[in-house]
């Protein structure tokens, strides 16, 4: 058996240690190293070897996809689980058989081992993508004759120790991903989300990254858990140097017990390289997202301007009100209307309703069929809001089943937003909710549900009492995966408090997110730039609401709204049937903006700038072959200075000239100099310049005032 594996893809090399006896390990996962011999492989081994050190192993051993206490590794073992006997708690792995194979371009690594004396067998698959996106997850199998009870089974990838930062994000609802950087010390820096769901909090992704890490520069180490139930993620160190990222489902106490026979397969974890920043983290990602078969394809179904009425009436559904805003929403070129909470029996507020997934007959006397039919006669495709999983105690549901609660056997937590949630692990809870989604979607010509997931689960425990979170995420992928199977036309769009549940094992079942609860376009200016390292534009909610908003009581010109929104889903959540004629006809120019931009939005390169000075943004997206590219420049806040001098336009050919124009709707942009408007010399429409000037020297920032942004557009000429 050779000793070392090579898996080299999309500019990636990734050489694994497969020498055995104990598992394997990552030798190298970076820059591309070539075509390597297996003598030049067993050079990479011999180079990278760990050392013998005083008070470690004797004979140390490589860290592997599997972090072991028996091999000298003290740091977060990557396997925890005993039999009820408290045996079995440390197995002794022995590598196997080892597979390499190529399944359309993706290399991958198989490798089997054995702990035949605990009965386990372990099975850990290793995939790098054409992207150069690295992917892990491990399967542990009970070969034994009892119960094998788990705690936590992770894959952990090793980084090298010129990682010397760790970057990650956290939040909190209408403030989700907020970015945050620390040293990478000694130690282990653990992130936990136990609410059931990714969570507002959850890094997002976890990255080790040298000190100059910025968007386009610095070396990174990113890793993302596909997975949208509860997850412990953490950068661990040693005092060995050894140092690692991970990441793995957070196991309560007593929730998973593996039976003889049976397996526990860990959930996907994503690793990408980059030596060009943060971009070149999401590149990888984006890209490996664009090429699965069920991505959203911006050629065969452009992504529709959607408007959702929640800003617009919350509660206060009315026909003759809704088919109104319809009318306008048709005018200003809406593709897709949405209506949101509110629709079925006894939903007048939040306190009751939920659960009792009937049209209410006392507002809609003759169903939605009036509303449905409007909308579909003015061509606009028709979208509902459901909360499945969630349940009010002033339900009819609820006083049929109370049994059907998470906790209802060992005591309910406490009230969240007036809900508790419903166990889709008990097969007439699912059998019950896709029943009723499924008739909703035969009646009516629905097009999308909006899904929503508006309280953390807590002392989630099933009958039983045993805990039950696992269960639950399992359950709800299952019960999309029978709607799209049932409804293969229907677009489903997770929500979850927001943007509480994005992460990539809830985008192999739904196809988009909503970003957020907050549409204050301030906010949601960094919410967006920070998601959008994991998410590609066309797969994050994007909304211009209102010009005050509803969660921070903000107000912003509609052009900083329309300029925010741009850049994702682009869709409108504000009542647009009282504006002004103004505002209907400036917002119809951001809807003819947008459908003119979306096909270079939704499939070309996102980059964002490293500007000098943190008052002014640039980001935008280029077109992969770089003829065509949109940016905003963004002025956050105000400056120190009153100039900060010139921002450079990442991602360009530097060897084309390209054409500049401002195209922000709203009228011409001019520049305020000494109490005079005078145009910048680049506002010009017959400015031309190469991709190398754009790149190196910029442009002059435009003296914007705070919260304001400019469109720019920029053409090869």
């Amino acid at each position: 058996m050779a000793r070392a594996a090579h898996l080299r893809n999309g500019g990636v090399s990734v050489v694994v240690d497969v020498s055995g006896p104990t598992l394997a390990g990552i030798a190298h996962w970076g820059a591309d190293l070539g075509d390597l011999d297996q003598a030049a492989l067993l050079a990479v081994l011999d180079a990278s070897a760990p050392a013998a050190i005083g008070q470690g192993p004797d004979l140390p051993v490589r860290l592997a996809l599997l972090p072991e206490h028996r091999t000298g590794w003290i740091g977060r073992p990557g396997l925890e689980g005993s039999r009820a006997d408290g045996s079995a708690w440390v197995p002794r792995f022995v590598l196997g058989e080892v597979e390499q194979t190529d399944d359309n371009g993706t290399q991958r690594l198989t490798l089997h081992a054995a702990a035949p004396r605990e009965g386990l067998a372990l099975v850990t698959v290793l995939e790098l993508t054409p992207q150069g996106l690295l992917r892990a997850n491990h399967t542990l199998h009970n070969t034994g004759e009892t119960a094998f009870s788990l705690q936590r089974l992770a894959v952990a990838l090793p980084v090298p120790v010129r990682a010397e930062v760790v970057h990650d994000m956290t939040g909190r609802w209408a403030r989700e991903r907020s970015p945050q950087q620390r040293p990478f010390g000694v130690g282990t820096w653990l992130r936990e989300a136990r609410g059931g769901r990714t969570g507002p909090e959850s890094p997002t992704v976890l990255s080790a990254a040298t000190p100059d890490l910025g968007f386009r520069r610095g070396e990174a180490w990113g890793i993302h858990l596909g997975w949208s139930g509860n997850s412990a993620w953490w950068a661990d160190r040693t005092a060995t140097g050894d140092q690692l990222l991970s990441a793995g489902e957070l196991l309560q106490a007593g929730e998973l017990d593996i039976a003889p026979g049976d397996s526990y397969t860990s959930p996907w974890l994503f690793g990408s390289w980059s030596n060009t920043g943060l971009d070149g983290v999401s590149a990888r990602i984006h890209e490996w997202l664009r090429a699965r078969p069920h991505h959203p394809s911006p050629t065969a179904r452009p992504r529709p301007v959607t408007l959702n009425v929640w800003e617009a009436v919350y509660f206060d559904h009315d026909l003759d009100r809704l088919t109104a805003l319809a009318a306008v929403a048709k005018e200003v070129g809406v593709e897709r209307f949405v209506l949101d909470d509110g629709w079925f029996r006894h939903r007048r507020d939040d306190t009751a309703g939920l659960g009792d997934w009937y049209v209410d007959e006392h507002v809609w006397p003759q169903g939605l069929h009036p509303l449905v039919d409007v909308v579909r006669s003015l061509g606009i495709e028709f979208g509902l809001w459901f909360e499945p999983e969630m349940i009010n105690l002033d339900s009819d549901l609820a006083r049929a089943h109370p049994e059907w609660m998470l906790g209802a056997s060992s005591g309910l937590p406490a009230d969240q937003r007036h809900q508790q949630v419903l166990d889709l692990g008990q097969q007439a809870v699912w059998d019950y909710l896709l029943e009723r989604i499924d008739s909703t979607l035969t009646e009516y010509d629905i097009g999308y549900i909006k899904w929503d997931h508006n309280r953390q689960l807590v002392a989630a425990s099933t009958v039983g009492g045993r805990a039950g979170i696992h269960r639950q995420t399992v359950a709800l992928y299952a019960l999309l995966d029978e709607l799209r199977r049932r409804h293969p036309g229907v677009e489903i769009e997770s929500c979850s408090s927001g943007g509480c549940r994005v992460d990539l094992g809830i985008l192999e079942h739904t196809d988009r997110v909503w970003t957020s609860d907050c549409n204050d376009a301030l906010e949601r200016q960094s919410i967006q730039r920070w998601t959008g390292v994991l998410l590609p534009p066309e797969l994050m909610g994007a909304h211009v609401g209102p010009t005050r908003s509803h969660t921070t009581d903000r107000t912003h010109d509609l052009s900083f709204r329309g300029a925010t929104a741009l850049f994702g889903h682009f869709g409108i959540e504000w009542d647009i049937s009282s504006i002004t004629a103004g505002e209907r006809a400036e917002l119809t120019e951001w809807v003819v903006l947008y459908q003119r931009l979306r096909h270079l939005l939704h499939t070309g390169a996102t980059v964002r700038g490293d500007s000098p000075d943190p008052a002014y943004w640039i980001h935008g997206v280029v077109s992969q072959d770089a003829t065509s590219a949109v940016y905003a420049f963004v002025r956050m806040a105000t400056s120190v200075t009153s100039q900060i001098g010139t921002l450079v336009l990442p991602g360009l050919d530097p060897t084309a000239s390209y054409r500049v124009q401002a195209i922000t709707p709203g009228g011409p942009l001019t520049h305020r100099h000494a109490g005079e408007r005078v145009a910048l010399g680049w506002l010009r429409n017959d400015f031309v310049v190469t991709g190398q000037v754009l790149g190196t020297v910029g442009l002059q920032a435009p003296a914007q005032q705070p919260e304001h942004a400019i469109i720019l557009e920029v053409t090869r000429v």
